[in-house]
C-alpha cells in the first residue's frame, strides 16, 4: 500500500470500539490528508514516501474542543471579583451583567477585532493538540452582530490550521431592547436570524440556553423547529442551574448534544439514551462558578449515554483555554475515568459535533489529525496540571 507519510514505532490509542483501542507497536499511514491505515506494524506492507520514527511515543487522535465561546468582546474580570465577594451568577445577570455585558462589548467590536482577540485563546488550545474546535456565537444578539460573530468564527479557521465548526446561539440571553418580551425576541431568532444564518452558510448547528435566566423549554422548542426547517442540526445548554427538562426536549428533537447537565433527571437521561444525544460535561464552568450540584455521571454511564468533555471557554463562567485541564477537572470533580476523559475529547466530542465520519478516531478514511505525546502512560494527559507534553500536532496529514 502506497502512502505519503508513515508514523511508526508508536503506541496508538485509536479510540475504535468501546475502549481506547490501544496498539502497542503501531503505525499510522496517511495519503492526501486521510488515514489509510492505523494499527499494528506487523502484517501490513506499506510503501511510504516519508517515514517518521515516533521513538515509542503515544499517538492519539487530534483533540476536539466541542463547546467553546471563543468569539467575544471585552472580559468579565470585574464580575469575577463580584462573585468572590458573594454575588451569585444569577444576581449579576439580572443586574445587567453576565451575557448582556459581553453583548455590549461584542457589538462595539469590529469583526477584525473579534478575530484578533480570539486568536490567543485559540492558539492555547492548538498548543495542547486540539485540531478541531467548535465556536458559538451568542454575544451579538442582533441579526447583524450574530452574523458578524459567525464570520469572525469562520475566519479563525483561515488564520490558523484548525478545523472550526460554528454554532449559532442567538437564543443565549435576552438583549436589553427586548426586555419584557422574550417571545418577541424568539420570533426574531426564528424568523429572521436563523434564515439569515442559513442563507449565508455561516453555521453548522443551532444552540440555545434553556434556563431561568435564559429561555423556556417551549421557546427553545420553537428555535429547534426553525433550525430543522433550515436543515441545521441542534444542540442545547441544558440543566446547568435548574431542571427545566431541556435535555429531554433536545433529545426528542434529535439533538447532537445537551451540555452542562448538572440538574439532569432520569427522564432526561432516558431520552438522551434513546436518541443517542451526547452529554457534554463542562467542568470549567462548574469550577469557576463554584457549583456543588454534580452531573449524574453514574446514571449517564448506566444508560449508555456517550460523554464528551469540553472547555466551555467563555468570558464569564469558564475562562479556560486548556483542554488538558478540562480533562483533569472532569476526572477530579466528576470522577470520570482516564478512558472516559480521553474518549470525551476525541470520539465522543466528534459525535457531539456530528463529525463521527470525519474525525475522532484513528482509522482508515478519517482525517489524519494526530496528537503525538511525550508520555509514558496515557493517564499523564489527565493527571498532570499545568504541564503540556505535546510533541507534535498533525492536521490533515501535515
Amino acid at each position: 500500500m502506497r502512502c505519503d507519510t508513515l508514523w511508526r514505532n508508536a503506541r496508538l490509542t485509536t479510540m475504535v470500539g468501546d475502549g481506547l483501542g490501544v496498539v502497542d507497536s503501531g503505525v499510522v499511514a496517511q495519503q492526501g490528508g486521510r488515514i489509510v491505515y492505523a494499527g499494528p506494524e506487523t502484517g501490513v506492507e506499506l510503501e511510504p514516501a516519508s517515514v517518521v520514527d515516533c521513538e515509542g511515543r503515544w499517538i492519539t487522535p487530534g483533540l476536539i474542543d466541542c463547546h467553546t465561546h471563543l468569539i467575544y468582546g471585552g472580559d468579565r474580570a470585574a464580575e469575577f471579583e463580584q462573585r468572590l465577594a458573594g454575588t451569585s451568577y444569577e444576581e449579576i445577570a439580572r443586574a445587567g451583567g453576565g451575557i448582556v455585558s459581553t453583548m455590549r462589548a461584542t457589538r462595539a467590536s469590529s469583526e477584525e477585532a473579534l478575530v484578533d482577540t480570539a486568536l490567543p485563546r485559540l492558539d492555547a488550545l492548538i498548543a495542547e493538540g486540539v485540531t478541531t474546535v467548535e465556536v458559538k456565537s451568542g454575544y451579538g444578539l442582533s441579526t447583524a452582530d450574530e452574523l458578524k460573530s459567525l464570520r469572525a468564527a469562520r475566519a479563525l479557521g483561515v488564520q490558523r490550521d484548525v478545523r472550526v465548526t460554528t454554532t449559532f446561539l442567538g437564543a443565549h440571553a435576552l438583549p436589553l431592547e427586548w426586555a419584557g418580551d422574550p417571545d418577541g425576541y424568539i420570533a426574531l431568532v426564528c424568523d429572521e436570524m436563523i434564515p439569515a444564518v442559513a442563507e449565508a452558510g455561516l453555521a453548522d448547528a443551532v444552540d440555545a440556553f434553556c434556563e431561568g435566566i435564559g429561555f423556556s423549554a417551549a421557546q427553545v422548542a420553537r428555535v429547534f423547529a426553525a433550525a430543522r426547517r433550515h436543515g441545521l442540526p441542534i444542540k442545547l445548554h441544558a440543566e446547568q442551574l435548574s431542571n427545566l427538562h431541556g435535555a429531554k426536549i433536545a433529545a426528542q428533537h434529535g439533538a447532537l448534544s445537551a451540555d452542562h447537565l448538572e440538574w439532569l433527571d432520569d427522564a432526561g437521561i432516558a431520552a438522551m439514551a434513546a436518541s443517542g444525544t451526547v452529554a457534554t460535561l463542562l467542568p470549567g464552568a462548574f469550577y469557576f462558578t463554584r457549583e456543588t450540584k454534580l452531573p449524574p455521571v453514574d446514571a449517564l454511564r448506566s444508560a449508555g449515554v456517550p460523554i464528551a468533555v469540553a472547555t466551555d471557554c467563555n468570558p464569564g463562567t469558564s475562562p479556560l483555554t486548556s483542554i488538558l485541564l478540562a480533562m483533569n477537572m472532569a476526572a477530579t470533580f466528576f470522577r470520570l475515568t482516564v478512558d472516559e476523559c480521553l474518549r470525551g475529547v476525541t470520539v465522543n466530542a466528534a459525535r457531539a459535533l456530528g463529525l463521527s465520519d470525519t474525525i475522532g478516531t484513528l482509522e482508515a478514511g478519517k482525517a489524519c489529525d494526530l496528537a503525538i505525546w511525550d508520555i509514558e502512560r496515557l493517564a499523564e494527559l489527565v493527571y498532570r496540571i499545568g504541564f503540556n507534553p505535546l510533541h507534535q500536532r498533525i492536521r490533515n496529514g501535515r
